[in-house]
C-alpha cells in the first residue's frame, strides 16, 4: 500500500513540475455511491497544454488529475483514496460557455479493501471516469461517474461507483 501511495504521489509531483508556467487548477466534488456512501473529493489538475482535431465544432485536449477522496461510510467502512489519471476532454466551441465531455482511466490506492458492502479485493484499483459539464470564465461545473475496480487482479473484485457534482477553478 505504501509503495502504491508513494508512486501516485511521485507521479503527481513529476507531472506537476513539468513546466513552471503550466497552470494549476483545483477541483472540489461531492458525490454518492450506489450504496449511499457520500464521497468528498479534492483534486488538482495540470493541463496537457496541447489540443488536437481543432475545428469550428470544438477541440480535443486533456489534463492530468491527482486527487484525494474521502468515502464517508458507516463507522466501520469509511475509506480514503489517492488517485492519479490522465483525462481526455472534448470541448465544444463557444463564446462564453463551452460544454465538454471527458473520459479517463487512471489508478487509485485505497486505505482499506472494505467499503460498505463492497470487498474491493485489493487496495490498488483502476479509476475509470466519464463526465460532462460546462466551462466559463476560468471555471467549470460538471457531473462525473467514476468506477473503481482492480480488473480481476485479486478476488473478490466487487468494485464501486461514485456519481458526483464538481466545481473546478483555474489559477
Amino acid at each position: 500500500m505504501r509503495k502504491i501511495v508513494s508512486l501516485v504521489a511521485f507521479a503527481a509531483l513529476a507531472c506537476g513540475s513539468v513546466s513552471t508556467v503550466q497552470a494549476m487548477d483545483m477541483t472540489v466534488a461531492i458525490g454518492q455511491t450506489g450504496d449511499s456512501t457520500m464521497t468528498y473529493r479534492l483534486g488538482t489538475q495540470f493541463d496537457f497544454n496541447q489540443s488536437w482535431f481543432a475545428s469550428d465544432v470544438g477541440r480535443l485536449s486533456g489534463y492530468w488529475d491527482a486527487a484525494y477522496t474521502y468515502w464517508d461510510g458507516d463507522k466501520t467502512a469509511s475509506n480514503h483514496s489517492l488517485s492519479f489519471s490522465p483525462v481526455f476532454v472534448y470541448e465544444f466551441a463557444g463564446e462564453r460557455f463551452k460544454p465538454y465531455v471527458e473520459a479517463g482511466i487512471g489508478i487509485a490506492a485505497f486505505s482499506s479493501t472494505e467499503l460498505e458492502s463492497n470487498d474491493l479485493g485489493s487496495s490498488f484499483q483502476f479509476e475509470d471516469r466519464l463526465g460532462f459539464g460546462v466551462r466559463f470564465a476560468d471555471q467549470e461545473v460538471g457531473v462525473r461517474a467514476m468506477h473503481y475496480s482492480n480488473a480481476g487482479i485479486k478476488k473478490p473484485n466487487d468494485g464501486v461507483e461514485s456519481y458526483s457534482l464538481h466545481y473546478r477553478l483555474s489559477f
